[in-house]
């Protein structure tokens, strides 16, 4: 639970991304809830530390529901949000997917161009990476994302190839 004054809004601001960024669920004004696993614990640190250094409170409870329906309940909402989080992510491959399928119709074969291409695809690995370690309770798209980053790659790598292709043709008077 974190309380923060209104004023300035950058603390809130930042203890909110922090939570976000780790994956927590807000249940309300200033209730955020993790699962209690280790994969959650230095962010919920680093949100506390944020909390107390702009002169806020937090606390950290850990609990559980009053029956199973309470715990399938928050389950059910965790694992709604990494679905979106998936869905999010899924909808990025398919831009990278199309950005290439574009730079391959206009035949921009550029070591820039790849070089860009590249830090997409690594953008898109760090990313799924971090949903898989806060995706605790498996939600169903997280397999069709890990399909869809390796057709990412191999995408890439095709792209790769037609750009070194295009970069070591001789020019016609050398022919």
């Amino acid at each position: 639970m974190i309380k923060l004054s209104s004023e300035p809004s950058r603390h809130r601001v930042a203890v909110w991304r922090e939570l976000r960024k780790v994956g927590a669920l807000s249940l309300g004004q200033g209730v955020w809830a993790v699962p209690d696993v280790p994969v959650f614990a230095d962010g919920v640190g680093r949100a506390v530390t944020l909390t107390e250094q702009a002169g806020g409170q937090a606390v950290t409870l850990t609990a559980s529901g009053r029956g199973p329906e309470d715990a399938a309940r928050f389950r059910a909402m965790f694992t709604a949000a990494r679905s979106a989080d998936w869905a999010e992510f899924l909808a990025d491959c398919g831009k990278f997917e199309q950005e290439l399928a574009k730079e391959i119709r206009i035949a921009k074969f550029t070591l820039a161009e790849l070089e860009e291409e590249e830090q997409s695809l690594e953008r898109l690995r760090r990313w799924h990476r971090d949903l898989t370690a806060r995706d605790v309770f498996g939600a169903p798209e997280a397999a069709e994302a890990g399909r869809r980053l390796k057709q990412c790659a191999a995408g890439c790598e095709d792209y790769a190839e037609r750009v070194f292709a295009a970069l070591h043709q001789a020019p016609e008077a050398d022919r």
